[in-house]
């Protein structure tokens, strides 16, 4: 009998571990190692279990992330960070399958992987084809603006809001929208730019929503300004053909009207509960105007489902596996 992979899942006991817990915990073909609560803060202890299991999940805050890859020495174990520590690192492979040709295979093979960002997840999905295929140049001014659920912000975050909802009592919400970053310098900001082939970084305005998961990512396209403006049928037929053997990016028909509701609104919530991210173009050839829209939730495709992924195609498993 084959012997199962063993996974230790390093923060399980945070919103992403216990998302990835429980979406493991159903599968009988690992076997999932937890560290006693006492001990989650032993070094000692956390890291003989980080070198006696197969791969392990980071979803820890950056430092604690950086620390945990430090206790590293068997040269056989496997790292998938879900922090932001080493997304951009030298000798990570950043875990996003459906980034260029040949990603997932880099993936397979490499000991440590960089779960991406929810943000950047969406952004690239949008972005990422068209500054591959030359519809536009690498030096075209890009904004990102964006909304999550509160769930993105975490533990803290989530108890802030579950007390809104107390306060409030069934009125108006407290807070029902706000941007956020307005310092600039998001910490997604850096792989938004790594990985997108942009020469410049976008400017990236997040908000939150009072909704706990689900997200839309919009990048607006000033067309106009180019002396060959592209249609919105080349826009939408190159990022189809690029995703057109994906399995979690689909890309919506051009004009589709079925996923608005009441033919007008693009709702944020409706990829909740599962890995895919879906890539909209919005045009208006006669003003020069394209809007690329990606929508996915910021806990299943921009988290604990792009992991599950990720860690399939590091084990050398299906991909779809828990998914």
């Amino acid at each position: 009998m084959t012997t199962k992979p063993k996974i230790f899942i390093d923060g399980e006991s945070g919103t992403t571990g216990l998302q990835i817990y429980s979406r493991l915990n159903q599968r009988d073909d690992i076997e999932l190692v937890s560290i006693e609560a006492s001990k989650r803060k032993d070094a000692t202890e956390r890291a003989k279990l980080i070198n006696a299991v197969d791969v392990v999940i980071l979803c820890l805050p950056d430092d604690a992330a950086r620390e945990a890859v430090s206790l590293v020495s068997n040269t056989t174990v496997k790292i998938l960070d879900a922090s932001t520590a080493h997304r951009t690192a030298e000798g990570w492979v950043y875990g996003f399958p459906e980034l260029n040709p040949g990603q997932r295979e880099k993936i397979a093979s490499a000991q440590f992987v960089s779960n991406p960002g929810c943000y950047p997840t969406g952004f690239l999905a949008c972005i990422r084809p068209l500054i591959a295929k030359g519809i536009l140049k690498a030096d075209f001014p890009i904004t990102v603006n964006a909304v999550s659920g509160y769930s993105g912000g975490g533990k803290n975050l989530i108890q802030k809001y579950d007390s809104f909802h107390e306060q409030q009592a069934g009125g108006e919400s407290l807070y029902p929208y706000g941007i956020y970053g307005l310092q600039f310098g998001h910490k997604h900001v850096k792989e938004m730019h790594y990985f997108s082939g942009l020469a410049s970084p976008p400017l990236f305005v997040p908000s939150v929503g009072d909704f706990e998961q689900g997200m839309l990512v919009q990048v607006p396209l000033p067309l106009g300004i180019l002396d060959n403006p592209p249609s919105g049928e080349v826009i939408y037929e190159a990022i189809a053909n690029y995703y057109q053997s994906e399995k979690f990016v689909q890309v919506v028909p051009l004009g589709e009207p079925t996923l608005l509701r009441d033919g007008t609104f693009l709702d944020a919530k409706a990829m909740n509960d599962t890995n895919f991210v879906q890539v909209f173009v919005f045009a208006n050839d006669a003003t020069k105007e394209a809007l690329l829209v990606a929508r996915l939730d910021n806990l299943g495709k921009g988290a604990s489902g792009a992991a599950v992924q990720n860690l399939n195609i590091m084990l050398g498993f299906s991909e779809e596996l828990g998914l």
